[in-house]
């Protein structure tokens, strides 16, 4: 093996324990944002609403009107119809968006999202989410992203209940409440979504970040923040626009994010 964490994918189902431990030494020399950035309110720009020809620049345009968390959604043809991007992306956006003090939230749209933590992690990612619905193993594909040095996120599309977090909610760091069904960008939100945010804040209690991701903009956002959601994902609001820096600062105004 060399001494990157893609060394550790082969041997991972053979010898999980030193494989996990080779990636959790690996995950504290390649996370270099503090958990703490996802304590305040942030709206997270994602980047699947973007220009690719000019992906660097709009990111650099909401970096610089105050967003610190970029997201990133990753989709396999199979759990979802589309298509996206892959750790590619990550790797080409990490420096820009940690050196100016950001945090890149992957979102893992695939199946069986357990057999790309590795990559992703060694990308760039500071947060990776999963679904619950994508695979059998829920608390080993969450293991595998803590391990891997990053914060596990837990998706759960619209149709399933805000109690499935239950059975994993001691490692679930981040909570991600889909508002819209998974795979397009520029749906609109669906109503009554904010229920189910709140719900998720009874059971997880007030530490753990809520995000709520599909047709975030300046109007969903307050009730949403209201509910207990801390983290808006804001696609089309936000890149679909003649001026992205604006329109992030008004999102993130309705949301009460720094």
């Amino acid at each position: 093996m060399d001494g990157g964490p893609s060394s550790f994918i082969d041997a991972w189902g053979a010898h999980p324990t030193n494989a996990r431990a080779a990636l959790r030494r690996w995950g504290a020399i390649l996370r270099p944002m503090p958990r703490e950035l996802l304590d305040a309110l942030r709206v997270a720009p994602s980047i699947l609403a973007s220009d690719f020809a000019r992906l660097g620049e709009q990111v650099g345009q909401v970096m610089e009107a105050g967003a610190r968390v970029i997201h990133v959604d990753v989709m396999d043809g199979h759990f979802v119809p589309p298509i996206s991007i892959g750790d590619l992306i990550v790797d080409a956006l990490r420096d820009q968006v940690h050196g100016a003090g950001g945090w890149l939230d992957v979102h893992l749209m695939v199946e069986r999202p357990e057999r790309q933590v590795a990559s992703f992690a060694e990308a760039g990612a500071d947060s990776i989410n999963v679904h619950v619905e994508a695979t059998p193993h829920i608390r080993y594909a969450l293991d595998a992203i803590r391990d891997a040095g990053c914060q596990a996120g837990l998706a759960l599309n619209p149709g399933t209940p805000a109690e499935a977090v239950a059975a994993v909610a001691d490692i679930t760091d981040i909570a991600l409440c889909m508002t819209v069904n998974p795979g397009w960008g520029g749906q609109a939100f669906i109503p009554g979504s904010e229920r189910k945010v709140a719900r998720l804040r009874e059971l997880l209690g007030e530490g753990t970040p809520i995000t709520v991701d599909g047709g975030i903009d300046a109007a969903t956002a307050g009730p949403c923040a209201e509910a207990g959601a801390t983290l808006f994902v804001a696609g089309s609001s936000v890149f679909a626009t003649d001026d992205p820096a604006t329109a992030y600062r008004q999102v993130a105004e309705a949301a009460g994010a720094d």
